[in-house]
């Protein structure tokens, strides 16, 4: 008996192995081909595609439109689970890969019927690029079909993959609208609720738009909220929720566990918290203001952080009588699923984005035309649109989309009426190929002009080029409002029936079109420096046309500035320290007001907290157990500051309404905390002490249930999950197999390193057009989605400790020949 049960137990192991074995061959043949030759049907000639140690990919090839069948190649072997997430995201197609899981999210992003405008719209947005959208979609096909077996995600998940269509570009467009604007309006909608709930004064000073830490390149600073008196808001008059009054409120977030997660980020990993973290920087100086007269541009976009990472690294060169001397040489990052090279150099310019945060959706109520009856004023005529939306093992789902000429209706009022949203990303001429011009571009003025009709996601362009001249312009579609329409009214009451030309004459705010060429500009600058870090950029005019979609707080465009004014002269390694610069300038005030707290008041956890941050927080360094402290109890104040202010809406609209993210409330906060009045003390506390120490206690309770006060760091909070989307979806091993190290970083949100555990710097790019083999380049997550490449995590670590990589490829590692 023990010699058969031996026997089957070595049966058992040798399947196991077998098993293993087998899986592991399967794994190795979804890698990409990295040297040889390979046919790629449809080329003019051969393309060489050669990659260096970090995988960084240069693609000669004899015209543009083989660079693009070559690309589409590459990042299909490279990336294709991660390119169909993304069509798959902004479809609302998630569903057909992941089961019930992702329903509600598909439901979300479905209302918009993304893929039917891009099929509807595709011939506009290819343009005169419909060539090389059609030879990079082919080259797409291509690469996916060479591979010896279907991506390894796609094993994994027991699913084929489904060929890429020209539209399923345009839909990695629109998953980039959904990442950097509102496309819920969600922001406008809660403000809109608030206003009709509390008194005018009270919303005003709620809403406030600014603080001192604005750092625009056209007008001044806000600056602090000026305070209303108790004749004008008295919060202690006003009707108060009972869980107020039973001491019972939003807690702060300390933690990011909350947060809503993007499946760009990655499915079951830690969220990011949307409510503490906006990124981009991007800063650039003049060739006034440098050794050489080089202008040199710096740029580092904040996404959600994955692994791979959301861009690829890649240099193109083919002949193009369009650009200087004949041909294209560019360089930096594509997006797997765009035919473009989206932030980079091409040895006369330069380029990079920072999310702009303007105004780019509209609310409005409408009165919906019964069913069954002819439309008529002042009634809005509907159209119903039945989406099928495919589920993994269960029958499809239906969604009815409810149309209107503005816009989809996304909220149902009690009084029978509707409110409808008009989002620029919905519109003809939102998303074009436009962006490639710039890769050809030989100057300033040239990029400029390719700028005044590309189309993507609004962003704060900065371009450098090669004779010093930097500028600034938004690049993308703005709105045109016209009649009574404006950027600041937060819903707007008339019929939304009638079409845009009608506008001008009846003077009512109708659908509105949008533009890409009405885009403020600022060109060399007498100061010879330019900084946008997605807080407010211009003020007057152009601000009250293009609106107020979100500004960040302006603490790190404001230390992007000084550091810029700090010096006299700048090379690149100069402006690279400038994006590491993690000290918590922003912070030191409340460092101080806890130690004057604590002192002045003895309450038991403001004491304690003072005691255990005696060193003062300087940087944001994970060793810091100071930094750590302070932010969280500056976190928790604001909180209870923000509900208090609140409290009067919240009891009307109910435990299912959700704040707004108020991102200027550190200009109402802090002069609360100076002058204190009692008028405007939320009424669940006795005193403004009894407010902080309560915010003391919630901090000290949540870091000592850990362990000791004095060993909870910032490191220990802030440690990198940058994985994989299926990290989660593999018992035991996924973690380690699919993620990065668990790096503890140094850097935060209210400072130039921004960084999070699964949030930062998606690229750091420092390079002066013409001098690129100056420049400096990273990358987090590595170029290749498969764990097997040696690209899997290249350059990672460079980026966690930000040690200077050049931004030209190096030596060539890998060579693979493209033939017809």
């Amino acid at each position: 008996m023990a010699r058969w049960l031996k026997r089957i137990a070595l049966l058992v192991v040798a399947l196991l192995a077998f098993a293993l074995f087998a899986g592991w061959l399967l794994l190795r043949a979804s890698l990409p081909k990295l040297d040889g030759n390979s046919a790629l049907p449809g080329l003019s000639a051969a393309v060489t595609v050669q990659r260096d140690h970090l995988g960084v990919a240069t693609i000669d090839a004899a015209s543009e439109a083989d660079a693009m069948r070559a690309l589409g190649y590459v990042h299909a072997q490279e990336r294709y689970f991660e390119m169909d997430l993304m069509r798959r995201t902004a479809a609302g197609e998630l569903s057909a890969l992941f089961g019930p899981v992702a329903l509600d999210f598909d439901k979300r992003h479905r209302v918009h019927r993304m893929r039917t405008r891009a099929m509807e719209y595709i011939g506009g947005i290819a343009g005169d690029q419909a060539a090389s959208l059609r030879a990079y979609t082919e080259g797409v096909n291509a690469g996916l079909v060479a591979l010896q077996a279907r991506p390894w995600p796609y094993l994994l998940l027991r699913r084929s993959p489904e060929p890429w269509r020209m539209e399923d570009s345009v839909l990695a467009g629109h998953a980039m609208y959904f990442d950097l604007q509102d496309a819920d309006g969600s922001r406008e909608l809660g403000l809109w609720k608030l206003r009709q709930h509390m008194p005018p004064a009270l919303y005003a000073l709620l809403a406030h738009d600014g603080t001192r830490w604005d750092a625009p390149l056209e007008g001044g600073a806000v600056g602090e909220a000026a305070l209303p008196g108790p004749a004008q808001v008295d919060l202690r008059k006003l009707p108060m929720p009972s869980r107020h009054e039973a001491g019972h409120a939003r807690t702060a977030a300390l933690t990011p566990a909350s947060a809503p997660v993007s499946w760009q980020q990655g499915i079951g990993g830690p969220p990011v918290a949307a409510d503490l973290y906006r990124g981009s920087n991007s800063f650039a100086v003049s060739g006034m203001v440098t050794r050489d007269g080089r202008a040199i541009i710096a740029n580092d976009m904040h996404l959600g952080l994955r692994a791979p990472g959301i861009w690829f690294r890649a240099r193109l060169r083919y002949p193009d009588l369009r650009a200087p001397g004949g041909k294209v040489d560019v360089q930096g990052f594509t997006l797997p699923g765009l035919p473009a090279v989206v932030v980079g150099s091409n040895g006369h310019v330069a380029w990079g984005f920072t999310n702009s945060y303007v105004d780019t959706t509209d609310w409005k109520r409408v009165i919906p035309c019964a069913r069954g009856r002819a439309a008529a004023t002042p009634c809005t005529p509907v159209t119903s649109h039945r989406e099928s939306i495919e589920v993994a093992g269960m029958a499809a789902a239906t969604l009815i989309v409810e149309d209107t000429a503005w816009g989809p209706i996304l909220e149902r009022e009690p009084d029978g009426s509707a409110l409808a949203l008009r989002w620029t990303a919905h519109l003809p001429g939102a998303l074009n190929l436009g962006l490639s011009d710039v890769a050809r571009a030989g100057n300033l003025a040239t990029a400029l002009r390719a700028a005044d009709s590309a189309a993507i996601p609004t962003q704060n362009m900065l371009i450098a080029d090669s004779s010093g001249h930097i500028a600034w312009r938004l690049l993308g579609p703005l709105p045109e409002r016209t009649g009574t329409c404006s950027a600041q009214r937060l819903v707007e009451g008339a019929d939304a029936s009638a079409e845009p030309a009608t506008t001008q004459a009846t003077g009512e705010c109708r659908p509105w079109r949008i533009t890409t060429a009405a885009s403020p500009l600022l060109a060399n600058p007498a100061h010879n420096r330019l900084w946008t870090a997605n807080a407010r950029v211009i003020g007057d005019g152009d601000l009250l046309r293009i609106g107020d979609g979100g500004y960040d707080l302006g603490a790190r465009a404001a230390q992007v500035r000084d550091d810029l004014f700090a010096r006299q002269r700048f090379s690149e390694r100069n402006l690279l320290a400038i994006q590491l610069d993690d000290r918590a300038l922003f912070l030191q005030r409340w460092w101080q007001l806890l130690r004057d707290e604590a002192g002045r008041s003895n309450l038991p956890a403001l004491s304690a907290l003072a005691a255990a941050s005696t060193r003062q927080p300087d940087r944001a360094r994970a060793d810091s157990v100071s930094y750590r402290i302070v932010r969280d109890w500056r976190l928790a104040v604001i909180a209870r500051v923000e509900d208090g202010l609140a409290a009067p809406a919240l009891a009307a609209l109910g435990d299912g309404f959700e704040m707004p993210k108020l991102a200027q409330i550190e200009g109402v906060a802090w002069p609360l905390l100076q002058q204190r009045p009692a008028h405007l003390l939320p009424r669940r506390f006795a005193s403004w002490d009894a407010l902080l120490e309560d915010a003391a206690r919630e901090v000290h309770g949540s870091l000592s249930a850990a362990g000791p006060l004095a060993e909870r760091t910032w490191g220990e909070r802030n440690t990198a999950h940058i994985c994989h989307p299926l990290a989660s979806a593999i018992p035991v091993f996924g973690q380690r197999l699919l993620c990065m190290p668990p790096d503890r970083l140094d850097g935060d949100s209210n400072m130039p390193r921004v960084t999070a555990p699964a949030f930062g710097a998606s690229e750091r790019m420092v390079v002066a057009p013409g001098h690129e083999a100056d420049g400096i380049i990273h990358m987090p997550g590595g170029q290749s989605g498969h764990p097997l490449s040696p690209f899997w995590g290249a350059g990672h670590e460079d980026w966690v400790h930000g040690r200077p990589t050049p931004f030209l490829p190096g030596k060539t590692e890998h060579s693979l020949t493209l033939k017809p």
